[in-house]
């Protein structure tokens, strides 16, 4: 199958923290799983231009990037089949990025949902400015993400609910285009929404996030892992009272790594019983043993970023052969093409 007939699947992560567990079972897991396939053409990137809305700790950024791309690499993306670059490494996607903003209505960022979001923040502390602290990185970052996905014209994007409305603003722009340039220059992406795939509560009991400060690195240290299991939050019942699984943070987390065996025989134990104390040694037990070896691995790279450098500047050559043919077709069809 040749790579233009494949589907097209592109995920992007962006490089503003350090990959949870969170992040493992609700992108990362089921990417890697897709890369394997030898009838998608992947694209999995380093948003790294998007961490700069906001996150401007130069040192943080630098150090999110090598960790996420090392946590990639050693949980088995197929580099060989997927295409893995850093959105920076790509000049033509911010160059993309004005075009698409050039036929962008302003009114449809006004809609996007973080925009709005930071003005309902201002507008409840009563700052006569509604604005107020608003980048204009924060307010067209949906048309940077349209540019991401329109480079390639993937066919699907993986995003939770909450990106939805970005894959759809990414389709006006690209219907808006086609419209005014006459052409079927973008292919419409669609969103892909798994709703098998779950969102992990963090050590609070709200849903993981690095905004909470409540998660749980994927790669911790076994000391640190076995303190943050501890930590999760859990009821008062005593050991010998049935427990509820189905409301617990600490079974939730144990069950999305866990087989469906492994699954079934502590949910058994909750109904007759386990301690906390016990259900948190079993739950790091497990973790600890599945993360391992990957574990090493991370630590292997995290200790070569010569290696990884490579990967991705591999990665950016291929990403960069493609866009550099579809930006001077753009340029052509925009009216920037060269004279001769």
């Amino acid at each position: 199958m040749s790579e233009i007939s494949k589907t097209r699947v592109l995920t992007g992560i962006t490089t503003s923290g350090t990959p949870h567990l969170g992040n493992y079972v609700g992108a990362i897991k089921p990417a890697i799983e897709a890369s394997q396939d030898p009838n998608v053409q992947s694209f999995y990137f380093l948003a790294d231009y998007h961490a700069l809305i906001k996150c401007p700790d130069p040192k943080r950024v630098q150090q999110s990037r090598l960790e996420i791309a090392a946590t990639w690499l050693a949980l088995g993306l197929d580099t060989d089949n997927a295409i893995f670059y850093r959105q920076s490494d790509i000049p033509e996607i911010p160059e993309l990025t004005w075009m698409l903003s050039c036929v962008c209505a302003k009114g449809l960022m006004n809609r996007a949902h973080a925009y709005k979001a930071a003005v309902a923040e201002n507008e409840e502390a009563e700052n006569q400015d509604p604005d107020k602290g608003i980048t204009m990185g924060l307010f067209g970052y949906p048309v940077l993400m349209a540019a991401d996905i329109l480079m390639f014209n993937a066919n699907k994007v993986p995003v939770g609910r909450d990106q939805i409305q970005h894959i759809e603003m990414a389709r006006d722009i690209a219907g808006r285009f086609n419209h005014l340039y006459k052409g079927q220059h973008f292919v419409l992406p669609d969103a892909v929404v798994d709703d098998k795939i779950q969102l992990l509560n963090g050590l609070d009991g709200r849903k993981m996030s690095k905004s909470y400060d409540n998660t749980i690195p994927l790669f911790a240290p076994e000391k640190k892992l076995q303190k943050l299991v501890r930590k999760i939050k859990t009821n008062s019942l005593e050991p010998g009272e049935p427990k509820d699984p189905d409301t617990c943070t600490l079974f939730q987390i144990y069950s999305a790594f866990a087989t469906v065996e492994e699954t079934a025989s502590l949910r058994e134990q909750y109904v007759n019983g386990i301690g906390w104390g016990e259900a948190k040694n079993q739950v790091f037990e497990y973790l600890n043993a599945h993360l391992s070896a990957p574990r090493e691995r991370y630590n292997a790279l995290m200790e070569d970023p010569a290696h990884i450098e490579a990967v991705l500047q591999k990665g950016a050559e291929r990403a960069r052969e493609e866009a550099a043919v579809t930006m001077d077709r753009l340029r052509a069809a925009v009216g920037l093409g060269r004279f001769v």
